[in-house]
């Protein structure tokens, strides 16, 4: 469970291993260059019967022993790792990082066979040997981040750039189904975007070209006029939704109860045309129609009355 009690002993015992790991190094540096640290004076009874003893187990019969259980530790110290994710992160590198650090940590027992004094070779020996691990370390904290962000089912990562989506229709007698296809886990699947009840309001948002037309209006017309719904478009790039709203109307008009007609306005290109009288009679059932009829009329013509109407009697058309 990822409760902070957890994390927090999960960072702990991580910290020590790297700790214990760093000490084995330290230790292993130590013993193999002991001659050195005995010029120096950094050397005293109680530590060698300590090292002496613990040469008995026989830990120090092999340079390569101590070397690699300091190894060991720190590769579960990074286990227990949880660093910032790199999405960006490259194997190439990481194998780079990993594969000269470990030249470095296990090429450095070659300084031995140098013919050098015992202080030069210690100091020689230290700086290759903990730049090798240093250098495994930095690869393998990137490999644990790289590999915690593959495997453990984390949603948005590189690899799964979606997320399981809805794949049943729902459809009803109002609903706009859309059709498509995301990919999860490297498969393509089939999906479903129902919008159930497309009277409580459906904003389309996107810039010029991204498709709203053809992925989502187109699919509105087409679909509620099957299902024997009237529509009033307005087309901005006439004739393309006119196109799409003739054609279904010609595919779909049987299944109306009564049969429906088709018109079009456009005062661009009146050989288009249809044409219609806003003052018919018998569109005005009182007064009031007649009068907002009219009053529409005369702001049409003149802009600068919509103006002078005010904010609360302004018209848009």
């Amino acid at each position: 469970m990822s409760t902070g009690e957890n994390e927090q002993s999960l960072r702990a015992a991580a910290d020590f291993l790297r700790k214990a790991s760093l000490f084995m190094l330290a230790l292993h540096i130590y013993v193999c260059c002991y001659a050195a640290f005995e010029q120096w004076g950094l050397t005293t009874n109680i530590v060698k019967k300590i090292l002496v003893s613990l040469g008995k187990t026989g830990l120090y019969d092999n340079p390569n022993i101590a070397k690699g259980i300091s190894l060991g530790l720190l590769a579960l110290s990074l286990m227990g790792t949880k660093g910032k994710k790199d999405e960006k992160a490259q194997g190439g590198w990481i194998a780079m990082w990993l594969l000269t650090g470990a030249v470095l940590y296990f090429g450095s027992i070659l300084l031995f066979y140098v013919p050098l004094d015992p202080i030069a070779t210690t100091i020689y020996y230290s700086v290759v040997t903990v730049a090798g691990f240093v250098s495994i370390l930095t690869g393998g904290a990137r490999l644990s981040r790289l590999l915690k962000l593959k495997l453990a089912g984390d949603t948005f990562n590189e690899l799964n750039e979606t997320f399981p989506q809805q794949e049943t229709k729902i459809e009803n007698e109002f609903s706009i189904n859309l059709p498509g296809v995301y990919n999860l886990r490297g498969r393509v699947r089939r999906m479903w975007i129902n919008i159930v009840n497309p009277f409580r309001g459906t904003l389309v948002c996107g810039s010029g070209g991204a498709g709203k037309s053809r992925y989502v209006v187109r699919h509105f017309i087409t679909q509620h006029i099957e299902k024997g719904f009237t529509m009033f478009c307005y087309d901005f790039k006439f004739p393309d939704l006119t196109t799409i709203v003739y054609n279904s109307y010609l595919k779909h008009q049987h299944k109306y109860p009564v049969p429906p007609q088709f018109f079009s306005i456009n005062f661009d290109q009146l050989e288009l045309s249809n044409r219609c009288n806003p003052l018919d009679p018998r569109s005005m059932h009182d007064i009031t129609d007649a009068a907002e009829s009219s009053r529409t009329i005369l702001l049409a013509l003149n802009r600068e009355w919509i103006k002078k109407s005010g904010g609360d009697r302004a018209i848009f058309y």
